[in-house]
């Protein structure tokens, strides 16, 4: 296996606020955080507007459900040749393609709705297409992170690069209920493509990386190594709990972004720019919550920190599910969002310090299946339900049923997998 080249050592650190950002020292690592923080915060104003724009055609909370699993489930069945090809090439150049592709796939949807040809199915099969690009995409960009920075970093790092989704998701919501009550659908679709300039511009900035394995390793089929990476997980029982994890996240949790909508349209009944404050409360929490876990968070057990970021999320859903008062959903939404980016930078961080190297994208790309598979899942499901007997009643049932995911994950022990390191990681 190689080593991420060009990285300098650091001194130890006592963990501290002070210390929250230590990675974005490292000028490559700072770059590639900036051209992410504008890229994805583009990429939340498509977030807003296509369910927005798909409910105001269909009045139909079942087709916000399906465009969610549209985007979402073709990551999932192209997620495996993610991981390989992360694995097998430079994870730089893998990841300069699919950002441009993904690039021309934005300005493609802005096309479409400038045009006036935009379709309930046309808009749903151009997130698809998103979403398949994104499913190749995901597994360098997770791995890349660890290229970048040296090990006692990597949480760090992680916790960071969380963050900036997390600010790309209170800003990208904002500004995208700003601009569709200013500039109007065709705006918020247009930003998003001239946003992919800022990480195209980072990445080609980066110096050249190798191969993650060297040239000489043999190389099954894609389903090869994927079965073998399904086996190498078994073994690897704190791996597999994160992806645990990370699936019911994903089908009860995750869900409530795209129901957003409806809750600002049936619920609250508030304007396009409200609706984008809530999408952007979950962002916000996430900011707020950075400094303690890139800081601080690196004291306390991983355990301790997906544990009670887990309760937390789930809590504060029913919390928002059954707010009297836009004020009080938004703060809810915003616990959620900082309780999120607690375990989900747990999770990722567990991956990144137990797995082998020549695995790290393939393991990484499953882990972010379990996500992506889960979730449109869970939209389509929660969705259909919320037509049938209200938004408020599925988002609170979805929270309890996170809690009790907690309860038995933590009865059985296996939250204190998530501490082990290196050998000690495996079965």
């Amino acid at each position: 296996m190689t080593a991420a080249p060009d990285i300098p050592p650091v001194p130890p650190r006592k963990p501290g606020l002070r210390e929250a950002g230590a990675a974005l020292a490292i000028p490559e690592f700072r770059r590639f955080w900036i051209g992410a923080l504008v890229s994805n915060s583009g990429s939340w104003m498509p977030y807003v507007s296509v369910p927005f724009v798909l409910f105001q055609l269909t009045e139909s909370a079942t087709w916000v459900g399906v465009a969610s699993f549209a985007q979402f489930f073709p990551a999932v069945l192209v997620g495996p040749l993610g991981g390989s090809l992360a694995d097998r090439y430079p994870r730089r150049s893998v990841l300069l393609v699919t950002h441009a592709v993904m690039a021309l796939l934005a300005l493609g949807l802005w096309a479409l709705w400038a045009t006036g040809a935009a379709e309930p199915w046309s808009i749903t099969a151009l997130v698809a297409a998103f979403g398949a690009t994104a499913g190749i995409n995901i597994g360098s960009w997770q791995a890349f992170v660890s290229e970048l920075v040296p090990r006692p970093l990597l949480l760090n790092a992680v916790t960071l690069n969380s963050a900036q989704f997390n600010g790309a998701r209170a800003f990208g919501p904002a500004l995208g209920g700003l601009v569709l009550a200013t500039l109007g659908p065709s705006g918020a679709f247009a930003l998003n493509a001239l946003s992919f300039v800022a990480v195209l511009g980072a990445l080609a900035s980066i110096g050249h990386r190798p191969a993650a394995i060297e040239s000489t390793t043999d190389r099954s089929s894609v389903l090869g190594e994927t079965r073998e990476t399904i086996v190498y997980i078994r073994r690897m029982p704190g791996i597999a709990s994160c992806i645990g994890v990370v699936a019911a996240i994903g089908f009860l949790g995750s869900p409530v972004f795209p129901l957003l909508a409806v809750f600002a349209e049936e619920v609250f009944a508030v304007s396009d720019s409200y609706y984008g404050l809530l999408g952007a409360a979950l962002g916000i929490g996430g900011v707020i919550a950075t400094p303690f876990v890139a800081g601080r968070g690196s004291a306390v057990r991983r355990s301790s920190l997906a544990g009670r970021g887990l309760l937390l999320y789930a809590l504060a859903l029913v919390a928002f599910a059954l707010s009297p008062v836009f004020p009080m959903a938004v703060v809810a939404l915003a616990v959620a969002g900082g309780a999120y980016l607690g375990v989900s930078s747990t999770l990722n961080t567990t991956i990144q310090v137990q797995v082998a190297e020549e695995r790290r994208g393939k393991v990484l790309a499953l882990y972010v299946m379990g996500l992506t598979s889960s979730y449109p899942l869970g939209s389509l499901v929660q969705g259909a339900l919320a037509d049938r007997i209200g938004v408020r009643a599925v988002t609170a049932m979805a929270g309890l049923a996170l809690a009790v995911v907690w309860l038995r994950i933590r009865a059985s022990g296996r939250f204190a997998l998530m501490d082990r390191s290196g050998d000690a990681a495996l079965e």
